[in-house]
């Protein structure tokens, strides 16, 4: 920025005043920043000429604890405290903060000026020397590391009691209400926060969060589908609230309030060899479906509750993923796939050409299953032995299913087991979202798709 003398600022200050033109086009004709010039109109305002009258003057340390104590009381920033205090730059009042957040009062002494003399420099380097083992000088910095080391864990202890989780913004809080008692870099190292992290954080402290609303929806999403809903799926469904939310930042919010989707565990499975016929491996692990009721999926999965096992017999969609029908019982007779079978022919009419895919389990291979099979004009298809990944897509519904319903609740009963199977079979059918089918659920997107057709 060029030199201006007194007289041009105070010109540029009264042309302002007079109303005629404003900061940026004064500054713009003057070749200097318009942030400067609105500087010199506060000064001008608050303490007249006075404010330019040059001045070196030595503040002293009570001085520049006021006008930071005045800052953080009244929540002035560098440049109002500038012009309050009369300094000539809030340059300074920044560079006076800085010092003080890491290095605490003894920062901000005024040095002395001049070139060290060869014993000076002798005492400094002497000074910066670490304390000898055993002498009172170590004794007191070895006292004030316990006591630093004591303190804050006590207040994390406190903050953790209330709140569970302890963030980042926590214990920059912590490092920030400590610094007065003990260096802030041996405070940070206890933290394990980076400085320029505490830094960039004391600055947000007192501003609102630009996030607060979207955390409280994504704290409402996760707890509304129990946890089941991981970072890209809650994205979704913010997509569909009419929220264009990148999952980058839904990922980081969610790892923020401490949300993660529940862990999926392995479901148990048992093979009786060859009973019967064994049909082709028609589906190919081609899991794609142009239109509903062109490839079905089926299989059978063992609960243990309540002292007894059960069975449950589904069959899938692969179009949507959409649970067709099922058949649950408390033993694994051919009833329960037979069952299963003459509900879901109901959902097939007479153009359906359909195909027909399960493991070599017992039930597949009877000759009953084969023929209603091919009474209905149904393609039936085998997965090879031994090969779970040929039915991955019934696999992988079980294990959903099973982590966020089976793992995450407690049953009175089989009745009651029972019965809320049956909600869950249709939250997951009406409501709960997938990515592959575009943030919608099995139900709404076959909706879809046929209003489209």
């Amino acid at each position: 920025m060029p030199y201006l003398s007194l007289d041009v600022k105070l010109k540029a200050i009264h042309r302002y005043q007079n109303g005629a033109e404003g900061v940026k086009s004064i500054a713009k004709s003057l070749g200097i920043n318009h942030e400067a010039l609105r500087m010199w109109i506060r000064q001008y305002e608050y303490n007249g000429v006075k404010a330019f009258e040059k001045s070196y003057t030595a503040y002293s340390m009570t001085y520049k604890l006021d006008v930071l104590n005045y800052m953080n009381e009244n929540g002035t920033s560098p440049n109002e405290a500038a012009v309050i205090f009369n300094i000539s730059s809030p340059g300074i009042i920044r560079k006076w903060r800085s010092q003080f957040n890491e290095h605490g009062m003894d920062a901000l002494k005024s040095k002395k000026k001049g070139r060290l003399r060869m014993t000076d420099k002798n005492k400094n380097i002497t000074k910066r020397q670490e304390p000898a083992v055993g002498s009172v000088e170590a004794l007191q910095a070895e006292v004030e590391r316990l006591r630093m080391e004591n303190a804050y864990p006590k207040k994390v202890e406190c903050l953790s009691s209330k709140q569970g989780k302890i963030t980042k913004q926590d214990k920059a809080q912590l490092v920030y209400e400590l610094r007065l008692e003990f260096p802030v870099v041996a405070l940070l190292k206890l933290a394990g926060v980076k400085r320029s992290t505490f830094y960039y954080l004391v600055k947000q402290f007192g501003k609102p969060d630009p996030d607060e609303d979207l955390k409280v929806l994504i704290q409402s999403i996760y707890e509304e589908h129990q946890g089941h809903y991981g970072y890209r799926r809650i994205g979704d469904e913010l997509f569909n609230r009419e929220h264009r939310v990148n999952h980058k930042k839904v990922q980081r919010i969610m790892k923020e309030l401490g949300l993660k989707s529940v862990v999926r565990r392995k479901r148990y499975r048992s093979h009786k060899g060859t009973v019967g016929k064994i049909a082709p491996n028609v589906l190919d692990r081609n899991f794609q479906a142009e239109k509903p009721n062109e490839k079905w999926v089926t299989d059978i999965t063992e609960f243990k509750l309540c002292g007894e096992k059960l069975y449950l017999s589904p069959v899938l969609d692969l179009f949507n993923g959409e649970i067709i029908t099922y058949t649950i019982g408390s033993r694994p007779t051919y009833s329960l796939v037979s069952e299963m079978l003459n509900k879901a022919f109901k959902r097939l009419s007479r153009e359906d050409e359909l195909l027909l895919h399960s493991d070599q389990g017992w039930h597949y291979q009877m000759k009953q299953y084969q023929h209603a099979l091919k009474k209905q004009g149904i393609t039936q298809s085998m997965s090879r032995k031994g090969k779970c990944y040929d039915n991955a897509v019934m696999e992988n519904f079980f294990g959903i299913m099973k982590s966020e319903f089976l793992y995450l609740n407690e049953f009175e009963s089989v009745d009651h087991f029972k019965q809320e199977l049956e909600r869950y079979i249709d939250y997951y059918n009406h409501k709960r979202i997938k990515s592959k089918l575009v943030g919608m659920s099995p139900v709404q997107y076959r909706a879809h798709a046929q209003q489209v057709a």
